[in-house]
């Protein structure tokens, strides 16, 4: 995929989209009822029918024995995390020469991850999950769910700066009303970083780690014992309160 120049993508600005192969809707669910918590992270494509929304919610709801009033709350919260998505649909969005920042902080379980490393948001051949399984394979992770955990992660991540250069865009189209004649502002101007992608990135890879940044990112993968854990748990237990 050939990198467009900051200038091209102002000019030709992207309808939204994830900036990723896959165009999948990241969603979090966290919610309390009587005491009795159920939080999840996963995927879900904008364009699949609104009525399976209440089939995946009955299918959690029954297989992990929850009681019937989680129904409508998973329902309503994946539903309105799909509204505001679609929300942003049609819409233009900036991302010129944009390499943007990644940054993982999370426990799964025993295991805990932490990295970062720069995404390049013209590529929309790149796969999230793709990266996780690597990773996962690279670091020698057996657990099964640390995988779509850090592609979750990064998808949330993705969605957030796509959401701001929706806002980039539309910023864009009202200086341009006012300023009519002037000269085509740079890419220094609009903030976006000159950088040669065609060098820092093949035509799939959408990920890079600056050799300078190597030792200060260089991931980290440590695993909890159950004691570990359990005061994990114990604390975000009391946070959340």
């Amino acid at each position: 995929m050939k990198p467009q120049s900051a200038s091209s993508s102002l000019k030709n600005p992207v309808k939204f989209r994830m900036p990723t192969a896959e165009n999948l809707v990241p969603i979090r669910l966290d919610i309390e009822i009587d005491g009795q918590r159920f939080k999840d992270a996963f995927t879900w494509n904008p364009n699949d029918p609104d009525s399976e929304v209440v089939v995946f919610a009955k299918r959690t709801v029954k297989d992990l024995k929850l009681p019937p009033a989680f129904v409508t709350q998973i329902a309503q919260s994946i539903q309105s995390q799909l509204t505001e998505f679609r929300s942003y649909e049609g819409q233009d969005m900036h991302t010129g020469e944009k390499v943007v920042p990644i940054k993982l902080d999370l426990r799964v379980n025993h295991t805990v991850i932490k990295d970062h490393f720069f995404w390049d948001m013209n590529n929309f051949e790149s796969d999230p999950e793709e990266f996780a399984r690597t990773f996962c394979e690279d670091m020698k992770i057996e657990d099964p769910e640390v995988g779509p955990a850090i592609a979750i992660a990064i998808r949330e991540q993705l969605y957030e700066i796509a959401k701001q250069s929706v806002a980039s865009a539309r910023e864009s189209r009202a200086n341009k009303k006012g300023r009519r004649g002037m000269e085509h502002p740079s890419a220094s101007k609009v903030g976006l970083p000159a950088l040669d992608l065609g060098k820092l990135f093949s035509i799939k890879s959408s990920v890079v780690r600056k050799k300078r940044d190597a030792d200060a990112y260089e991931p980290i993968v440590d695993h909890l014992s159950n004691e570990e854990v359990d005061a994990l748990e114990a604390k975000e237990e009391r946070l959340a309160r």
